[in-house]
């Protein structure tokens, strides 16, 4: 017993010995590997700071490499001095020269791992958290010698990082030039969300823009200016750059599955219907242009039929005309209603009030949505609290050409027939505003209070009288233009409200 706990005493002893001798790391931290070998440079923990040498991974023949460093627990060595696997971080670097073309680079790890092609200026792959080992996945095209970094760190458990590098066919036309002269550049990508870059097809014709396209039908190989996709999950981003002579113009845009139109190289959508769906269209509404614009359709495939369209117009603007304009009173709210012809270009229509049928003021603006040739209209006043009104429409079309609607006359049962209280005006252009009540009341507090609920003025009467009204003074605050509520509370019971109208 006694010899054998001597020798653990000496192995450990030992042990203490060989961990407290000195080392020196290895290796400059900078350089990087050639001839597809990798330099991989060790840290003592997860952030690059505490260096003690260097690995090489890869081979001559191949740059690939997948490594676990000899499993998770204990130390691994290094060109220098040992790394606990529990918590480390190791930099790979390569230069290398690749040929014109495309390459898929796959990396992997267990936990944190990130790669560039700059030196570490920038990262393509970045996957820098704690997770058991996955991969991602990035297609390039390359030409040229490169600075190729792996950023790779552990947090305990299992370890691995890994890299592939394998070639693909990929397009090498440059995404963002415009086609001319009616026929559009369609950028083709494997995969709906325009990731993976594979070739150039054109539609379109010197004659006219108008296509469409049905790619050769379904789940069938699709040829382009570089290599072959299927046409089950793909995308293509069409682009025409175009000059309008000045003139009105109408787009349909049809698409299985999702389809959008811009004129402004992406910025904005005036066609956007970006589901999947069999095939259907959208019709524009119509837009004066004069000038050149940037036009591109993006479409995406997400199986089965597939198929994309195109087709402009010109057309010719009539002016808007109103066929039936009324008003009708619902629950104490004035309601506009009218009707316009089908073949009518609203851009908006504007409602305008009065309560003198001289001076008009803007209380709402209704816009038709595009494309969706709406014919009836409806607004409701929700400010009115008055008696009487006036309602006119100024109607925009889409060239800007303004014309107004005949005037209607609107009158609410306000005052004494709503109730004991009246105030008025309801629409104050002074400073006073009148109080007077159905019968009398002792100890009344009334208050002017805003939309919001926030007090502006508080009066006290003791005493408000049938046979005389209580003036208001409104002067007492700054109001702006708006919707404000007089509260009136008696201490024998009376409690009610009435809305004015600053305009």
């Amino acid at each position: 017993m006694i010899r054998y706990l001597q020798l653990i005493i000496a192995f450990l002893l030992v042990a203490t010995l060989a961990k407290a001798q000195p080392c020196t790391p290895a290796g400059d931290q900078t350089s990087f590997g050639t001839g597809n070998l990798w330099i991989g440079y060790a840290y003592d923990n997860m952030n690059f700071t505490t260096y003690r040498g260097f690995i090489n991974v890869g081979t001559a023949g191949s740059p690939n490499f997948d490594t676990n460093f000899g499993g998770n627990n204990g130390n691994f060595t290094t060109n220098g001095c040992n790394v606990d696997r529990t918590t480390f971080s190791v930099r790979f670097k390569l230069r290398r020269t690749f040929t014109n073309g495309g390459y898929r680079i796959v990396v992997g790890g267990d936990d944190g791992y990130r790669f560039s092609l700059d030196g570490g200026a920038t990262w393509v792959i970045n996957n820098f958290t704690d997770h058991a080992y996955q991969t991602t996945t990035y297609d390039v095209v390359l030409n040229g010698s490169y600075d190729l970094v792996i950023e790779y760190y552990e947090n305990g458990g299992d370890n691995r990082v890994s890299f592939n590098v394998s070639s693909i066919c990929l397009g090498t036309e440059n995404t963002a030039v415009y086609g001319t002269g009616n026929v559009w550049n369609g950028y083709v990508y494997d995969g709906t969300n325009f990731s993976s870059y594979v070739g150039m097809i054109q539609n379109g014709s010197a004659a006219s823009p108008n296509f469409d396209e049905s790619f050769g039908g379904s789940n069938v190989t699709l040829n382009t200016s570089s290599c072959a996709t299927t046409t089950e999950t793909f995308s293509v981003r069409y682009r025409l750059r175009r000059n309008f002579q000045a003139g009105t113009y109408q787009f349909t845009v049809g698409g299985d599955d999702g389809y959008r139109l811009s004129l402004d190289g992406g910025a904005t959508w005036i066609i956007n219907r970006w589901s999947d769906q069999s095939y259907n269209t959208t019709i524009s509404t119509p837009i004066s242009m004069n000038g050149d614009y940037d036009m591109v359709l993006e479409y995406y495939e997400n199986g089965g039929f597939n198929r994309v369209s195109f087709n402009m117009n010109v057309i010719t603007l009539l002016p808007i005309h109103l066929v039936d304009f009324k008003a009708v009173v619902k629950n104490s709210q004035p309601v506009l209603n009218w009707v316009i012809t089908a073949n009518s270009t609203p851009d908006y229509f504007i409602v305008e009030r009065s309560t003198d049928n001289r001076q008009f003021s803007s209380i709402g603006t209704i816009e038709p949505e595009m494309g969706e040739g709406k014919t009836r209209f409806s607004f409701a006043d929700k400010t009115a609290n008055g008696e009487l009104y006036y309602y006119r429409l100024k109607m925009v079309d889409i060239d800007r050409t303004v014309t107004y609607s005949k005037t209607l006359t609107v009158r609410l049962n306000t005052g004494a027939s709503t109730g004991e209280l009246q105030v008025y005006p309801t629409v104050v252009t002074g400073n006073q505003v009148m109080v007077k009540a159905g019968s009398s009341h002792k100890n009344v507090d009334i208050n002017l209070v805003d939309l919001s609920g926030r007090v502006l003025i508080r009066q006290h009467v003791a005493q408000l009288n049938s046979s005389q009204p209580q003036s208001i003074d409104l002067s007492r605050v700054r109001l702006g233009k708006g919707v404000y509520v007089l509260k009136i509370i008696s201490a024998d019971g009376m409690d009610q409200s009435r809305k004015i109208i600053i305009p």
